[in-house]
């Protein structure tokens, strides 16, 4: 997990994003890990002689930009040391010759530093300043005492180090020499990385990188030489390396086993159903008729802004702003939960059973929406029961249909209510804010929040809420695998491949909306089912993409109602959520015709077409963190809770 914390300003941030830790419980070869260094250090970073050659051609416009190239460029030299290795300055003559965890790094001298190290130095004073002088003359300051005393070449790394026997058998290996060692070398705490307050977000960002790099080098750089065995004598220091977990000792171990990668078989080619499926006329399928006796929603606790992105701003994201982060996605802030997920689930459904009027035992069955529970025994839904005291229900079960996870909620227990002919729980909530690691792409989108609603039997010879329902799964592989979590690829975090995920999106919307101008408009009204819709609550994927396709399916952007400004992508909850703000935002005032279509992860989607009265949703106030984009001082508990969550990190770090 990678949980957020709140730092003495109270501002958030994200331990995972500044200090690289891998996950390699899930990697078996080496190509697996080549894959992730790449996207994380790699591909971003510049090489020493692109740097030099941008100062040259004045390829630089700012000193800022400069920095931030150094310090990529000094992430990308420590990819495997600052991932796999503790550094451990040992005396030589202590050093254990014949151990299988104590390696030495090989290392080739940095071809042309000095010239690099100079330009950099001559071209820092010559360039303007972007934001504030003295900020970022400080962050230099650090940064280049670490960028000029490095003394290897950083392109021909490997992750796999020798061992202290196998480095002997080499005499002409290099290694760093210390000619002594200070234990008390100054490095900066965990709680100063954390503490950094600038007023530009970016030079936040920036000083964070620096202190962490910083502490990667604990000793007198300007003293460091490159010397090989033959030099080496017993009062000299080097630096000894050291797996930095049981994990990265077991990753080594696979490696010299030769264990062999799994073969996963290629997806089939994808082909549609021999017949389309039919919408479900509710009115006309089932007998028992669903009435919404109430709708509750739990809000996230603390807010993420744009700047708060930018503030956190990992090694392996490209250049953005916080007013680009709104262009591209129409998110200014996302909340975020000091709640686990299943205090979340909780709330929603206590608030959901006492705006209904029901006990707990007057429930016939509990369904759970999610796809960021990590509880499989029991269930997220089961446990609900337990803790709401529900001796017995008839069904109690987790749906994992992530961003379609209402409508699949909604469907469910219509069907249920045929057989229990009682009220059934849906709870639709998800955590996504301890499970995004430093992926950009989910980091700007994804919330947290829960929702819960209570679908009860209509009154005999009354019509229920939902007119009609359907669900979809499924599309060309590519289309399936359009999220993912976990995702060894991406150090087990949630990904996103935004072009898929726009092309699942854009099919299943558009079907749906051709579907409901087919459909009859209900109660003898002229015009199709679509012309009677009174408002249009999409899923909450991205505001700028869903308007697009919206319009290009022969919607307007006005037709749609959106929170997802404040709330972020909270998949499964992200539709109860908006139909929650809708009515305390005063949006709907009266009973109105909703279409809710959700479509998203796994090539899932679905919809709803149902009557909403604002009388049966319970709506919670919107406070001034949420108005004012402001981050409220944490509260000790929580606070113990993040510190707690990011205990892990601190010995490796500092």
């Amino acid at each position: 997990m990678n949980a957020f914390v709140l730092n003495q300003h109270g501002r958030m941030v994200f331990p995972s994003n500044i200090m690289p830790e891998l996950d390699f419980s899930t990697m078996e070869t080496l190509e697996q890990l080549d894959s992730v260094i790449r996207r994380d250090f790699e591909t971003k970073a510049p090489s020493g002689t692109e740097i030099l050659e941008r100062v040259g051609t004045g390829g630089y416009s700012t000193r800022y930009d400069l920095m931030r190239d150094m310090a990529l460029n000094l992430f990308w030299a420590n990819r495997f040391s600052i991932t796999m290795y503790d550094k451990r300055p040992t005396r030589w003559a202590d050093l254990p010759r014949t151990r299988s965890d104590v390696f030495l790094p090989v290392l080739e001298p940095w071809e042309d530093g000095e010239a690099k190290v100079s330009g950099v130095q001559e071209a820092y004073p010559q360039l303007p300043s972007k934001w504030n002088e003295g900020c970022e003359d400080r962050i230099f300051d650090i940064l280049f005492d670490v960028f000029a005393n490095r003394r290897h070449h950083a392109s021909t790394l490997p992750a796999v180090k020798p061992t202290v026997a196998e480095f002997l058998e080499q005499p002409g290996n290099l290694t760093f020499r210390l000619p002594h060692y200070d234990p008390d070398f100054p490095v900066y705490d965990y709680t100063d990385i954390l503490d950094v307050s600038e007023d530009v977000p970016e030079l936040e960002a920036l000083h964070r990188w620096a202190m962490v790099l910083h502490n990667q080098y604990p000793w007198e750089r300007s003293q460091v030489e490159l010397a090989s065995v033959d030099q080496l004598q017993d009062e000299d220091w080097v630096v000894a390396f050291h797996p930095r977990d049981k994990e990265v000792r077991a990753f080594l171990r696979r490696l010299r086993a030769g264990t062999a990668p799994r073969h996963v078989a290629g997806p089939r080619e994808s082909r549609p159903p021999v017949r389309p499926y039919p919408e479900l006329d509710v009115r006309q399928r089932f007998s028992v008729q669903p009435r919404i006796e109430a709708l509750a929603a739990v809000h996230g606790d603390q807010v993420c802004s744009n700047d708060d992105l930018i503030r956190n701003t990992a090694y392996n994201w490209s250049p953005m702003s916080a007013d680009e982060i709104s262009s591209k996605t129409g998110i200014e802030q996302r909340e975020y939960s000091s709640l686990p997920l299943e205090e979340l689930a909780l709330q929603a459904a206590e608030a959901a059973l006492d705006k209904a009027g029901r006990q707990p035992e007057e429930i016939g069955g509990v369904l759970v929406c999610t796809c960021t529970s990590s509880r499989l025994i029991p269930s997220l839904a089961t446990y609900l029961c337990g803790q709401l005291g529900m001796h017995q229900v008839y069904a109690a079960y987790d749906i994992i249909a992530a961003c379609a996870g209402m409508p699949y909620g909604v469907a469910d227990a219509v069907r249920m209510l045929q057989e229990v002919e009682r009220p059934v729980l849906v709870v639709c909530v998800e955590k996504f804010s301890d499970k995004i690691g430093n992926v950009r792409t989910s980091r700007m989108i994804f919330g947290d929040g829960a929702a819960a609603l209570v679908v009860g039997p209509a009154p005999e010879g009354t019509d229920g809420d939902i007119d009609y329902m359907k669900t979809y799964a499924s599309g060309p592989a590519s289309e399936v695998n359009s999220i993912l979590w976990p995702n060894p690829e991406f150090d087990n975090n949630i990904t996103v491949f935004g072009p898929q995920v726009k092309a699942l999106a854009g099919r299943y919307l558009s079907q749906m909306i051709d579907e409901l101008g087919q459909l009859p408009a209900p109660d003898g009204r002229d015009g199709s089912l679509m012309d009677a819709i009174d408002l249009i609550v999409p899923h909450q994927a991205n505001k700028t993409m869903v308007i697009g396709l919206a319009e290009r399916a022969g919607l307007t952007a006005d037709q749609l109602y959106f929170n997802i400004e404040q709330v972020g992508n909270t998949s499964s909850a992200s539709i109860p959520l908006a139909i929650h703000d809708a009515v305390r935002d005063g949006v709907i005032t009266g009973p109105m015709r909703v279409f809710a279509p959700g479509f998203g992860a796994g090539a899932v989607a679905g919809y709803a077409v149902m009557r909403v009265d604002p009388a049966v949703v319970a709506v919670q106030g919107s406070s001034a963190p949420h108005e004012h984009g402001e981050m409220p001082a944490p509260a000790p508990a929580d606070q113990a809770q993040s510190e707690s969550a990011s205990e892990g990190m601190r010995e490796a770090f500092t």
